[in-house]
């Protein structure tokens, strides 16, 4: 894993340059191990951070032990690259949806299937949270099927309502609050319900009449 710093209290690893789920699985394995090692709360990290395919742990500036030793110890923690991921080990989280958002139809077109197809490929996918961003308590989630990758928003929304469900790309995730936002919202669920998912975990997604 390429390592580098982000400014003086951050240091990165970096596994390769794509979205992938095997590359992800492997991100999330060292992300676990690492959070759960008590010695490097003690030698002064105060977070630890995955996203796609890198790793940032974040360091108390005020700590006097050096970073060396830190980077050591990070490192031997690392799983062997050339291992296949685990099974996941995070916990399965249930999304009821309502998939009735502004751009189903426009997802349809795209994709060349029907609005019903749209829903069931969109329920049907086994999703695993592969970093939380952009937002508190924002998944990306990996697993979406291919056939519905659609680009953003040529003019990016002013106000997303809390709860939305979208497609950006290959990728889709749910907006916990409102926020501006370029993503094809395809439905929305309860963003109450966003905020214990963690990386590593399973969302399933479940089609709702009403929330």
């Amino acid at each position: 894993m390429k390592r580098y710093w982000i400014g003086d209290s951050c240091i990165c690893w970096a596994l390769d340059d794509v979205i992938d789920r095997d590359v992800s699985g492997k991100i999330l394995q060292n992300y676990r191990k690492i959070k759960a090692c008590k010695i490097l709360r003690d030698l002064g990290v105060v977070d630890v951070v995955p996203s796609y395919n890198a790793l940032a742990i974040h360091l108390n500036p005020q700590r006097a032990v050096p970073p060396d030793s830190i980077i050591a110890r990070v490192e031997s923690l690392f799983v062997d690259e050339g291992k296949s991921s685990p099974a996941r080990e995070g916990k399965t989280v249930r999304l009821p949806v309502i998939y009735a958002g502004k751009d189903l139809l426009r997802v349809a077109k795209h994709s060349g299937l029907s609005i019903p197809q749209v829903i069931d490929a969109h329920c049907g996918g086994d999703y695993q949270v592969a970093m939380v961003g952009f937002q508190p308590h924002f998944p990306y989630l990996l697993g979406m099927d291919s056939r519905l990758e659609t680009p953003r928003l040529d003019s990016p929304r002013e106000r997303i309502p809390a709860g939305a469900v979208a497609i950006g790309g290959a990728q889709t995730g749910i907006y916990p609050a409102v926020s501006p936002g370029g993503w094809n919202l395809i439905g929305r669920t309860d963003p109450d319900l966003l905020t214990s998912i963690e990386p590593g975990d399973r969302v399933i997604f479940e089609r709702k009449e009403v929330l």
